[in-house]
């Protein structure tokens, strides 16, 4: 059987083992596109069912997620984690709060978190979870009646050795908080290593809020130093305006850069002068506003309701929001507007097509397996504080984090060139993290 023949099988397996899944369909079918290259080198990949095995979930669990709101109603919702793979270490990765969440977009960013994971360098295996349960205009009790419900169930799954989850879309610090709280409860024990993205005063790590938006900046400015080219002095487009798109823009700009575009779903804000950092956090964090409200404070900046954030020129683009936000008409109007250099801050918010426009527009093209890896990097490099009962500074933190991704960089990058796709960072990224799991699975044995 051909290379393509055995790629298109596999590929027809997971369609039928998991209908209705898109966003997972997607995620398989890019990481299978970039494996024939391995498969024609190596094809003993293709042996022991390894990417059977690899495409199948070692454990989902779904559960119900009962609590009560503020005006005494009963609420239901759905709780999820799907534990992907465990060949490299615990299970890691984060959750997830928002009314899309379903087991195939779980699965979908538990599949490419066993990649990403693998490109950190560090010992730790593929997760996800979380809940379509929004967080949005709920009170704090209710998020904490929501959260304890959620990790009452969840407890019994999860551990230092076995499971550590983190944040994601809707969970941040005040949720975190909340189910580190009833983790310990249901416990009895003070595991700090069980959760990551923990407060400061009680086993958090500096960097870790900041982690996934630098490290997409990091690895852009390596992307950018390969070609001869630099950030400095660089306009750049971030999409979204949540954790990962601000730490984003405040390392694009204090690299010299100038952000010229930040959005959120109602629209986006053309800065030309650049972004106010403070204020955008203020807006954004404290006050929960929309980006309407920074627009409104800042001399020079307009908001575009309903508005594609794609159509502002820049040189650098940098998609922090959300799955397939950037499709194939965004990313023709991105090369025709003179974009280099696409690196995605959120998981797989390109869409195959805008993949295909970057790769025959020769923009360079930074998958979220890689280029947003930074913050599970971080969330390892807690779990080691938690371990020593240690606390590092944020300079040695981030100069951790800063070694990391120039490795992933350098791993996609040389992986690429090895199997003569030079410059293709996302076969790079692909077949480095996917060869790192499979050795591992392959040395224990079918399980």
């Amino acid at each position: 059987m051909s290379v393509e023949a055995t790629v298109q099988k596999y590929y027809q397996k997971v369609l039928q083992r998991n209908p209705g899944e898109p966003e997972f369909h997607q995620a398989v079918h890019e990481v299978l596109d970039s494996l024939r290259y391995v498969l024609a080198k190596d094809p003993f990949y293709a042996e022991q069912g390894l990417l059977d095995r690899m495409t199948e979930p070692e454990r989902q669990i779904i559960f119900r997620v009962p609590w009560v709101d503020d005006a005494g109603n009963v609420q239901v919702n759905r709780g999820f984690r799907v534990q992907f793979n465990s060949a490299l270490g615990p299970y890691k990765g984060g959750l997830r709060f928002h009314p899309s969440v379903n087991l195939g977009i779980i699965k979908f960013l538990g599949f490419e978190q066993i990649f990403k994971n693998s490109l950190t360098g560090l010992p730790i295996g593929g997760g996800k979870g979380g809940s379509d349960f929004d967080p949005k205009g709920k009170s704090d009790r209710e998020i904490m009646a929501f959260c304890q419900s959620f990790m009452t169930e969840l407890h019994r799954h999860i551990g230092e050795y076995r499971d550590v989850p983190a944040g994601d879309i809707g969970v941040g610090g005040r949720e975190i908080g909340f189910l580190f709280g009833q983790y310990r409860r249901m416990a009895n024990q003070h595991e700090s290593g069980v959760l990551t993205g923990k407060g400061l005063t009680w086993g958090g790590s500096l960097v870790r809020t900041e982690a996934t938006g630098y490290g997409t900046v990091y690895f852009t400015q390596e992307m950018m130093k390969e070609h001869k080219e630099r950030l400095d002095g660089a306009r750049v487009v971030v999409s979204g305006s949540g954790n990962v798109a601000v730490y984003a823009i405040q390392k694009a700009q204090e690299l010299g850069a100038t952000v010229v575009a930040f959005s959120d779903s109602s629209g986006y804000v053309h800065t030309p002068d650049g972004v106010d950092v403070a204020l955008l956090k203020e807006v954004k964090e404290v006050k929960r506003e929309r980006v309407s409200d920074y627009a409104r404070q800042v001399d020079g900046a307009t908001f575009h309701e309903n508005g594609n954030i794609w159509e502002v020129e820049c040189d650098v683009a940098l998609p922090c929001a959300t799955q397939n936000e950037l499709d194939g008409e965004s990313a023709r109007t991105l090369a025709d507007n003179g974009c280099k250099y696409v690196a995605e801050g959120a998981n797989m918010p390109s869409t195959a097509e805008a993949i295909e426009v970057f790769r025959k527009r020769n923009i360079r093209f930074a998958p979220g397996k890689a280029a947003n890896a930074g913050g599970v990097s971080t969330s390892a490099l807690e779990m080691q504080q938690n371990a020593s009962r240690d606390s590092w500074s944020f300079e040695y933190t981030d100069k951790r984090l800063q070694g990391i991704m120039r490795n992933i960089f350098q791993n996609c990058s040389n992986t690429a060139a090895e199997y003569g796709q030079e410059g293709d960072y996302i076969i790079g990224a692909n077949i480095a993290g996917f060869k790192k799991v499979a050795d591992a699975m392959l040395a224990q044995g079918i399980i």
